[in-house]
């Protein structure tokens, strides 16, 4: 059986707690590791197997299948290029894709530097991925599926509350159940609130889909950890779907049908294995696209989709005016 050579950039904490363990245990995976620290890179070679290297020219000498580009997201701009400039054939990015100031301070540069990105990576053939984990929580596989099987239709409006630590999850979200956004308007509070590690202050955001649904998404560190950290609810033209944290309850509200379902997680497993599964779920989709020569299951593009939004949400809080993504921050 020929051998997966899977690179991985960027061997920190997120890394070694989200990524290597399912990575070590998949019989066709070989491993390799590249980190400034080189002792960081020695230390998860001994503890999960596979080699080290000494520069980013080494990792792609080695003709890996992918590079895992999983760097701090205020790193990986710089990272990314280089490596881009060394034509991988696959890179796989941790999100946010570029945040020069953390991913809680997502600018319009970082949106301009994502794009430049994905357009190195077209330039050199280079297929992109990411990671975007909330897509392979149960019920978010399990809303997919139903609204496909129950032909609930196109989205016509979409509401959401979300702390921050989900922030670029939720607008994926949004992204994967209605489709790419076409016009956002937002207004900024006066007071941070939050943690040390987590300030900020809230947002609200109304915004239009190309396909004409209409949103609001409320952005903020005001909710308690022991509670739900994100709602989302989408309105289908025969149904309504609503979604609460990673392992709160989820509705379904069938146009058709006279009873709400309620779907729940079991009691056993807590918020945070249900976090840890969905990377395990997430990195064994993306392999199996490599095994089977497929598009990855969250294409490049994701990523830049976020930014924008995040970039439109911005502009529009500086300007005091609604932002036509389409126009203003072209994907293309």
């Amino acid at each position: 059986m020929a051998k997966l050579k899977v690179a991985v950039v960027g061997t920190g904490k997120v890394a070694e707690n989200n990524y290597l363990p399912c990575l070590a245990n998949e019989a066709d995976v070989s491993l390799g590791y590249f980190n400034r620290t080189r002792a960081k890179a020695d230390a998860v070679a001994a503890r999960f197997g596979g080699q080290v290297f000494g520069s980013l020219r080494e990792v792609i000498d080695w003709q890996p299948d992918t590079v895992m580009v999983l760097t701090r997201e205020n790193e990986r701009f710089d990272v990314a290029m280089a490596l881009l400039d060394l034509a991988p054939r696959r890179v796989f990015f941790e999100k946010p894709l570029v945040a020069h100031n953390g991913q809680e301070n997502v600018t319009e540069q970082d949106f301009l530097d994502g794009r430049a990105v994905l357009r190195a990576a077209q330039v050199k053939n280079c297929e992109t991925a990411m990671v975007f984990n909330y897509r392979f929580f149960e019920h978010s596989k399990l809303a997919k599926r139903i609204v496909a099987e129950r032909d609930f239709g196109a989205v016509m409006n979409v509401t959401g509350l979300v702390h921050y630590a989900c922030w670029s999850h939720a607008i994926d979200l949004i992204h994967y159940f209605a489709g790419p956004i076409a016009e956002i308007s937002a207004l900024q509070g006066q007071t941070e609130h939050g943690m040390s590690f987590l300030r900020a202050r809230d947002v609200t955001a109304a915004f239009r889909t190309m396909d004409d649904a209409t949103g609001t998404l409320i952005g903020t560190t005001t909710l308690a950890w022991d509670y739900p950290l994100f709602e989302l609810s989408f309105n289908f033209e025969r149904g309504r779907i609503r979604m609460q944290d990673l392992d709160g309850d989820m509705e379904v509200m069938d146009a058709r049908a006279i009873e709400i379902e309620r779907y729940h997680i079991s009691a056993a497993k807590s918020r945070w294995d249900q976090y840890n599964s969905s990377f395990v779920k997430s990195v064994k989709a993306y392999l199996e696209s490599i095994r089977q020569n497929e598009p990855p299951p969250v294409p490049g593009i994701a990523g830049l989709q976020e930014l924008q939004f995040e970039a439109g949400l911005k502009r529009s809080i500086a300007l005091n005016r609604p932002v036509a993504l389409s126009s203003e921050f072209q994907l293309a």
